[in-house]
């Protein structure tokens, strides 16, 4: 039971008023997110707010994907508050919640020791990058490989790659992210096999999900989003065996921080076809 100062915190669910103090304790944190970001995020999933005295000092949030996965994040207490295992109610609010779903979630190092006792176990490092590419080399195509742009119609085909890359059914995400994102599709013989969105996140603009059969595919749609908007701030958050990180670097978007992917419950079952070489954010994977 709940004694001293930890009892004087309530816990509840996020509504849309919380989130101009949910952005400041982001802001605290120095994340980039955007108000706007913060909104999109609660109109995809849900979260709780731990409140004291009419502050709130923790959130922490999930996204379902299809009946039997979800992905968790923003889970942040205000330094003021740590250390009165305000984090662990929060997390224990939304994983009862979620029930016997597989959860996957993006840890820093100051949050991976409470997900372990919850019984998350690490899955491999994901590593942003971010910056300002002025000058991107054309993607070399193989014989009858094309960008183009995304067509009112592929909507379907979207949601069919990013089901085989991941596992988990995003139609719901993807039908949100893209009327407010460009996009592009990579075909070879005239076939879909991949695409990358690009969109508004943050202090400028984030380059994914990037889904494709291989990293020759993944630099041929990340290439046409960072060469048409040279000199432009992006972001993109890549797992380690995207293979991409290095080439990110030269392209003069450094490594600015890692984070681990941390898995509960059963394995997801993605197709080897394809694969998912950059994150739509580290909290929605």
């Amino acid at each position: 039971m709940a004694t001293g100062i930890e009892a004087m915190v309530d816990l509840r669910r996020m509504t849309a008023d919380d989130l101009t103090a949910a952005h400041d304790l982001s802001h605290e944190q120095k994340w980039p997110h955007r108000i706007e970001d913060w909104d999109l995020l609660l109109q995809l999933g849900f979260g709780y707010v731990a409140e004291r005295d009419g502050e709130i000092i923790g959130t922490a949030m999930a996204w379902l994907y299809g009946d039997d996965a979800a992905t968790l994040g923003m889970v942040i207490v205000s330094p003021r508050a740590q250390g009165m295992g305000i984090g662990r109610r929060l997390m224990d609010a939304v994983l009862d919640e979620l029930g016997d779903r597989t959860v996957l979630l993006n840890a820093t190092d100051e949050g991976a020791p409470l997900y372990r006792k919850l019984g998350f176990e690490p899955a491999g490092p994901v590593f942003q990058h971010q910056g300002a590419a002025f000058a991107v080399p054309i993607a070399e195509l193989i014989p009858d490989e094309r960008v183009r742009p995304l067509g009112a119609k592929d909507m379907e085909v979207l949601c069919d790659l990013a089901r085989q890359a991941t596992g988990m059914n995003r139609d719901a995400l993807l039908e949100a992210l893209v009327p407010g994102a460009q996009g592009v599709v990579l075909t070879r013989s005239n076939e879909p096999v991949g695409f990358a969105l690009f969109r508004r996140f943050g202090r400028g603009y984030v380059v994914g999900p990037t889904i494709a059969p291989d990293t020759g595919g993944a630099k041929a749609l990340i290439s046409h989003w960072l060469g048409s908007n040279s000199g432009m701030f992006c972001r993109l958050d890549v797992p380690e065996e995207s293979g991409l990180s290095n080439w990110l670097d030269e392209l003069g978007l450094p490594c600015v921080g890692r984070v681990m992917r941390m898995v509960r419950g059963k394995p997801i079952d993605a197709k080897a076809s394809v694969k998912t070489f950059s994150l739509t954010t580290q909290a929605l994977g």
